[in-house]
């Protein structure tokens, strides 16, 4: 089992990373919430990882905390939800704003993000319900600045790309994006905030 990754960040492409450690690249899956925390491309990095082995090949998914990797186990052992859907709810939103979902049954907000149906949202909450106690939570700030739109950038496509491998259609995404400044804010940023704005309200 390989638990934790030390090395240069190569490559960050949401959710891809690729890590140099001592000559060997790792091709690893991350969760936007690590890559928000990431350093600049080159620089060494210090991630936990769960490696996930199945009959189509092994799969190592990374996270910034060990907080991120214990709520990671615990989901994808909820029925139902296996490693892209757990990445998925822990790029749609913090592991804290998930857990305040669960404590409060807030299945609505859940079925916000891609691939979480009505079913899958309250089993969710069902068998979480027990687990909470596992995790600590820590209020959350209850907004965020808002942006003025800006034009087309790269930092837009790349942010539009990772909304689509998160499971988003491109109207969708493109609903998401719209309205954010581009200028001087980063992919991850913009990721961030698009992803916020899903949960906050339901897609139009």
């Amino acid at each position: 089992m390989i638990g934790r990754l030390r090395g240069i960040l190569l490559e960050k492409q949401p959710p891809h990373l690729l890590i140099d450690v001592q000559g060997v690249g790792y091709e690893v899956e991350a969760p936007m919430s690590t890559f928000y925390e990431l350093p600049a491309q080159g620089e060494e990095v210090i991630l936990r990882t769960h490696l996930v082995v199945k009959e189509e090949g092994q799969t190592l998914y990374a996270f910034h905390t060990e907080h991120e990797r214990a709520l990671f186990r615990t989901l994808i052992r909820v029925s139902g939800v296996g490693p892209k859907m757990a990445l998925t709810l822990l790029s749609g939103m913090r592991a804290e704003e998930f857990l305040r979902c669960v404590r409060l049954r807030d299945s609505a907000a859940l079925t916000r993000l891609p691939g979480v149906g009505k079913k899958t949202a309250e089993r969710l909450i069902v068998e979480m319900q027990d687990r909470l106690s596992t995790f600590a939570t820590r209020d959350l700030p209850s907004s965020l600045p808002p942006l003025s739109p800006r034009g087309e950038s790269e930092a837009v496509s790349d942010a539009l790309s990772a909304l689509l491998t998160l499971g988003y259609k491109p109207h969708d995404a493109h609903h998401l994006l719209a309205g954010l400044c581009q200028e001087d804010v980063s992919s991850e940023e913009l990721i961030r905030l698009a992803l916020r704005k899903a949960v906050q309200k339901p897609q139009a």
